[in-house]
């Protein structure tokens, strides 16, 4: 019986996917924990990695004439009290400042003392602390539209967390706008929907399915919710990005009203959407592999990484310089509208481990300069999407390094689509349905999307409780044909994904 073959991540995904993405993360290293229970601390090469989707989403915002701004990280409790759905949706997960200094205690430590007149939330999200600004601001329909959003972190008292998936703080962008008519409102949460889209596909090569978040799982006050779905390597569903249509519920919580031309006041119109740190974790299991971290070239921190290889002094001196003339060859080279970027690693460490250390970290295409190399004015290139390195020549590679970088990027974005393709169905009856989710064995991946009608959420509640199956979305391009419910045979007008997730 041949031997597996050896790889850099142990576990791999076969063995045990949660503990091989806790691998992945410490290999590339991304992240680790702080001395703060389920919090983390980033590190450079994750930092760098959230700096590039900060930069490309923002871009975004601006580009459909949305503004930064920044709001307080304490809320009063009484503005989140004021919407009723909202609190109730967020009061478990909510971290409370009750006093506001500390004093010596008798046994040497410190004690809070101060007790605020009233307790501050630290922001799980920040509908009712801008809510309350956007009262101030908005006056009359001239001042509308209002867009903004704001880079920021929040706080969520999680139980269980993972690190990007699910921690207790986390950074985050969240935009807020107010308008002042509901189709202006509802067309605005779609826009920003589909720039999420667009960013998850041709950003982060990660394919992803539109649609509407059914009641029980809208946003905590909400009217609508939409999100963006993908599927991980596991099969399990994570959701990427939400835009929520919140109608006036939080204009009236707010007294957010404005003179209409009519001369009437009217409340306005809201909407909040966002996206966070857990699109690192995304990344991590849409693409990597069992020798570590796979990045899409277009957000990867460095392009390609140039690895000197040498024997003693007097080689090293030709090959760094060669390395650093290719180095500014290539960084004149423009891929996605930017430079390439371009590192050299000319640390004294073994090849073979400086090797591995950039695979790990997902680096999408690795350089090997040597003397024989130099004689033939070649590269020995390595591509992280594929197993195998190859001699390329010099001249060769310049001209060619934004089309070997954007076929990296198809590559990646091509087969995650086939992963999620392969593994969704259309299923009618329960019978197929419980089947498709039930482990057959621990080690055993299984599941996926599965396309159903449903009649109502509350009649199939027990069967997704007893699978811990959720419904993803109802997709928006997919729903012109009625049909029947899987599980009770009851008309349905709609289909929904559904699916385990994170």
């Amino acid at each position: 019986m041949a031997k597996a073959p050896k790889t850099a991540i142990s576990p791999t995904r076969a063995d045990d996917y949660p503990q091989w993405y806790q691998e992945v993360i410490k290999a590339a290293d991304l992240a680790e924990n702080s001395p703060v229970r389920g919090c983390m601390v980033i590190k450079p090469w994750g930092y760098n990695l959230w700096e590039n989707m900060q930069r490309a989403l923002d871009d975004m915002f601006k580009a459909t004439g949305h503004q930064n701004a920044y709001f307080p990280l304490l809320i009063p409790m009484s503005f989140l009290e004021k919407e009723a759905e909202h609190v109730e949706g967020f009061a478990k997960e909510c971290a409370v400042v009750t006093h506001h200094r500390l004093e010596p205690d008798p046994d040497g430590g410190l004690r809070p003392a101060g007790k605020l007149e009233e307790p501050l939330i630290i922001r799980p999200t920040s509908e009712m602390i801008i809510g309350a600004t956007f009262a101030k601001w908005v006056q009359s329909h001239r001042d509308l539209p209002l867009l903004i959003n704001q880079w920021a972190n929040v706080m969520r008292w999680e139980m269980r967390t993972r690190m990007f998936l699910r921690t207790a703080e986390f950074l985050w962008q969240e935009g807020h706008t107010v308008h002042a008519t509901e189709a202006e409102a509802v067309e605005e949460t779609e826009r920003m929907i589909d720039v999420y889209a667009d960013f998850a596909e041709n950003w982060m090569a990660m394919p992803v399915v539109i649609g509407s978040k059914t009641a029980a799982e809208r946003f905590p006050g909400a009217v609508d919710t939409l999100s963006i779905e993908a599927m991980m390597q596991d099969r399990k569903a994570l959701q990427a990005g939400t835009s929520h249509f919140l109608g006036q519920n939080f204009s009236k919580a707010q007294e957010i009203m404005f003179q209409a031309e009519s001369g009437e006041r009217e409340h306005a119109w809201t909407t909040s959407w966002g996206v966070s740190t857990r699109l690192v974790g995304a990344l991590i299991m849409t693409h990597s592999d069992d020798d570590g971290f796979v990045l899409p070239p277009r957000l990867a921190p460095q392009h390609i990484v140039i690895l000197p290889i040498y024997r003693d002094d007097e080689s090293r001196a030709a090959v760094v310089e060669y390395a650093q003339s290719l180095k500014k060859e290539l960084e004149a080279q423009r891929y996605a509208d930017a430079p390439v970027r371009v590192m050299i690693d000319d640390r004294d460490v073994r090849g073979g481990e400086k090797k591995w250390h950039h695979v790990k970290r997902g680096v999408p295409i690795r350089l090997e300069v040597g003397p024989k190399d130099i004689e033939k004015n070649a590269v020995f290139m390595g591509r992280r999407d594929q197993p195998k390195s190859i001699g390329v020549g010099r001249d060769e590679l310049v001209s060619t390094v934004a089309d070997i970088l954007s076929d990296i990027q198809q590559t990646l974005f091509d087969r995650a689509l086939k992963l999620r393709e392969d593994n969704t169905v259309t299923i009618t009856d329960e019978k197929t349905f419980r089947d498709f989710f039930t482990t057959k064995d621990e080690n055993t991946i299984h599941g996926g999307f599965a396309y159903c009608h449903f009649a109502d959420e509350e009649s199939i509640e027990p069967l997704l409780k007893e699978l811990k199956v959720t419904i993803r979305c109802v997709p928006r391009d997919n729903n012109d044909t009625p049909g029947t419910c899987f599980a009770t045979g009851k008309p349905a007008a709609k289909q929904a994904i559904f699916a385990k997730a994170y």
